[in-house]
């Protein structure tokens, strides 16, 4: 799960890290109001949505006057901001956020994740804070460095704390700041079961002081339920309206842009599914996993959700029974189809647990459904049938 900016600096702030001053505007009309609890005379206007490459796109606007500052918002405010991460539909801006405008001398970037090869806490240090950190590992690699420690109750120690700044080239007064930084990014990834806490650009101001201008993270899903503090802070307008349906039947569902449905059950079947239908010539349309222990209501879910994509014109069902039930699954999708009135073709591949069972309830349930033998022959059948 990711958060807006402003949540993640003030989860920052709660550990102790230094974050500059800001406040959260979800309607023009508050900013007379808030903009009280703000001592500068310049402003950095933000539209806060889930993705980088915000400023590129006219999302980041420094202000010079109150005036100006209503007239940018006014802008900003609901307008669709297309970045290389939002894809070419866009964000629309629903809120914004006011900060104190900082006197930047030098910028850096650094980010904690939970590397899972290697099953260590990474820190990643550059030098070239403010940039896409994917283009500085092309470009520049030789000004990345990345750290990995152990897990550990107590936190990174000084020497790897040491190593972890030394790109930096701080003086001993930033040294201290940054020490406390780092134990603070630390702690959020192991007390609230972060992926990811970026922070881009870490500045120095003119005074030489550290502050966390901008700032990222996101939370592993598997554990948002043991952090009710942070689930609430999910912005459901961020999200695919799919996805907030799928979630709410455990699915894992995730939108593409090809024109064949894959319900399966299991992420590596899924990647496979996806990966034969692109070699038959088609793209898929989404990848979604029923899971191992999905009820009959839970397939019925699947396969409406499915369905509300305009874009699918066929859709391949490739189900390996294990825990899951070839037969459940086949009521399941039966159901769905009856009730939605099926009009796009659907092919079917049953293997494992209960699939004869399952095999016939679909050739008893009248409708045009082509059954398949393997993986390959599915692919095949689904693309020649929507050609």
């Amino acid at each position: 799960m990711n958060i807006h900016e402003h949540q993640a600096k003030k989860i920052l702030k709660d550990f102790g890290a230094p974050v500059s001053k800001g406040v959260v505007i979800l309607s023009i009309n508050e900013i007379d109001k808030k903009i009280l609890e703000l001592k500068s005379k310049e402003f950095v206007l933000k539209a806060q949505i889930h993705a980088g490459g915000r400023g590129k796109a006219g999302g980041v606007k420094l202000i010079k006057n109150l005036d100006e500052l209503k007239t940018e918002a006014k802008k900003m405010m609901g307008k669709i901001l297309i970045t290389h991460q939002t894809g070419p539909e866009g964000k629309e801006v629903k809120r914004l956020y006011i900060e104190e405008a900082s006197d930047i001398s030098k910028e850096f970037y650094l980010s904690c994740l939970v590397d899972r090869e290697s099953s260590k806490i990474a820190f990643i240090s550059s030098t070239e804070g403010g940039m896409d950190i994917e283009k500085v590992a092309s470009e520049n690699p030789n000004k990345i460095i990345t750290n990995k420690i152990e897990l550990k109750s107590e936190g990174p120690n000084d020497k790897e704390i040491e190593n972890i700044i030394s790109i930096f080239e701080f003086n001993e007064k930033q040294k201290v700041i940054a020490s406390k930084l780092i134990k603070a990014i630390y702690k959020i990834i192991i007390e609230k079961d972060a992926n990811l806490v970026e922070i881009n650009p870490l500045i120095v101001t003119k005074t030489n002081d550290l502050i966390c201008l901008d700032a990222k993270m996101s939370f592993d899903d598997n554990a948002i339920f043991r952090r009710p503090d942070i689930f609430k802070l999910r912005d459901l307008n961020e999200e695919d309206p799919a996805e907030i349906e799928a979630s709410k039947f455990d699915l894992a569902y995730i939108k593409l842009s090809g024109s064949i449905g894959c319900m399966v059950n299991g992420a590596g079947l899924a990647m496979a599914t996806m990966d034969i239908i692109k070699l038959h010539g088609k793209e898929p349309a989404n990848f979604l996993d029923v899971g191992g222990g999905a009820t009959k209501e839970k397939v019925t879910a699947a396969f409406k959700l499915i369905l509300t994509d305009e874009n699918v014109k066929g859709i391949l069902i490739n189900i390996f029974g294990g825990i899951m039930r070839c037969d459940v699954l086949a009521q399941g999708v039966v159901e769905a189809a009856k009730e939605i009135n099926l009009t796009v073709p659907l092919v079917v591949r049953l293997a494992g647990t209960n699939f004869k069972e399952g095999k016939e309830i679909l050739e008893k349930s009248n409708l045009k459904i082509l059954s398949a033998s393997d993986l390959n022959d599915a692919a095949k059948k689904i693309v020649e049938a929507i050609k």
